[in-house]
């Protein structure tokens, strides 16, 4: 009996995790993809009005690393039972690879906006950009990972 309440009880905190990597991933996601269309209105500003805007528009970023923070906390529960096998899981090492190389990317980025405050914003934003991209590029590859190797 208590064996099969053990496995329904790892069902559901199995079930509850993978709810709370969905949340992730729409939170990461959803945070490039606004700044992918906020950027598309932004080109259309004047020079003044783009570094003023583009201030604005900064604290969104924090939803995207709460996000990031909570796939990988997430994604560490529910990698578990892969730990061991993952010799014969060459999709879920690239994966992982990948998420590695996300967050060097995000934490790359994340300096550049701590400089930006203190000066010389339009030169830290002009590096931003192109990492920004890189980093929704990442994002999507891993889902893509992710869903051919669970498939």
């Amino acid at each position: 009996m208590n064996l099969i309440c053990i496995k329904i009880n790892l069902k559901i905190m199995r079930d509850v995790m993978l709810i709370t990597h969905f949340i992730g991933i729409s939170m990461f996601i959803g945070t490039g993809f606004a700044f992918m269309f906020l950027e598309i209105f932004n080109a259309k500003l004047e020079k003044d009005e783009k570094l003023k805007f583009t201030k604005r528009i900064l604290p969104l970023s924090r939803m995207g690393h709460i996000g990031l923070f909570i796939l990988i906390m997430s994604g560490g529960y529910l990698g578990t039972p892969y730990w061991k096998v993952m010799d014969n899981l060459p999709l879920f090492r690239v994966k992982l690879l990948l998420v590695l190389l996300l967050i060097i990317v995000i934490s790359v980025m994340a300096v550049f906006t701590r400089k930006a405050k203190k000066g010389n914003e339009e030169y830290y934003f002009k590096k931003i950009e192109p990492l920004s991209k890189i980093s929704f590029l990442l994002g999507f590859s891993i889902i893509i990972l992710a869903v051919m190797n669970f498939h």
